[in-house]
């Protein structure tokens, strides 16, 4: 059985803000955030199979199938649900890895909603959410499919619409040739972790800030560096934990930009979405 010919959208994702509000007692972050989706996008292939047995194809590049988060994430699909089918699966990567545009989590979540389809599971987005929450702390917003303002670790969302959905912009986004591990900038000892909360209204009068980024231009130079590249075009902006940096830019001035790029970045023009394509896709599927 098939999944069909178009394959399954994966978008990436910016950080609008990122603010660090305290710690819990287990270790973990408390955050506010406002997650945006942009049309940067994975594309996830799948063929269900009858046999019960779940393949990765083709993955991230240098990362095992017991480790990739599509892997996973079907076979948390299939234990939970009981569903005796399995599935193929590709995945043609586009979004840049280690970059904070949260590629591995998007992924998990479409093949959570795209199995959840495809296996006739039938179970609601909450309890697809809750799932995706064990894979990683960003799968729920990408399972939900739309821009959301969240908090706790990033699970607690507020879909975002009008007249307080951020708006759908064009964005040039570089990555520099380095990956940031989450783990090490949350745990460095100079990471601020008491901003004062703020509400959406506030964020939406402010623009909010993101409390990795002093962090993270220290530890990483390349990121500094290309923040400063990007700062005579507008305000520049790191996504997540890094090592993306973004900011709001016209499609054709973007490109223009891109053209000079230094060589050893990648770069892309992207436009902001609050509705995931993975919404879309589900509904002609």
């Amino acid at each position: 059985m098939s999944g069909g010919r178009a394959p399954w959208p994966a978008p990436a994702k910016l950080n609008l803000f990122l603010h660090i509000v305290g710690r819990r007692a287990d270790g973990y972050h408390e955050l506010q955030t406002v997650f945006q989706f942009v049309d940067l996008c994975d594309d996830i292939h799948i063929d269900v199979r009858a046999d019960g047995e779940i393949r990765l194809i083709a993955g991230a590049p240098g990362v095992p199938p017991e480790t990739d988060l599509c892997v996973r994430a079907a076979r948390a699909l299939k234990a939970a649900s009981g569903c005796s089918l399995g599935a193929d699966i590709r995945v043609v990567k586009r979004i840049p890895m280690g970059g904070g545009m949260g590629g591995g989590s998007s992924d998990a979540a479409t093949c959570l909603v795209a199995l959840n389809r495809l296996w006739d599971v039938g179970w609601p987005v909450q309890e697809l959410a809750l799932l995706g929450l064990k894979l990683g702390a960003d799968v729920p917003v990408f399972v939900g499919g739309r821009a959301a303002w969240a908090e706790g670790v990033g699970d607690r969302l507020t879909p975002l619409y009008a007249p307080v959905a951020p708006a759908e912009c064009n964005y040039l986004i570089v990555k520099p040739n380095i990956s940031v591990p989450t783990k090490d900038v949350f745990q460095d000892p100079e990471l601020t972790r008491n901003s004062p909360p703020i509400t959406i209204h506030g964020f939406l009068a402010s623009g909010g800030g993101n409390d990795c980024l002093t962090v993270v231009r220290r530890r990483y130079p390349e990121v500094a560096r290309a923040m400063k590249w990007l700062s005579p075009f507008g305000e520049a902006r790191l996504t997540g934990t890094g090592s993306c940096v973004f900011l709001v830019c016209e499609e054709a001035r973007a490109r223009e930009l891109l053209g000079k790029l230094p060589p050893e970045w990648q770069g892309y023009s992207a436009r902001g979405l609050n509705d995931s394509p993975l919404l879309s896709r589900l509904e002609g599927a």
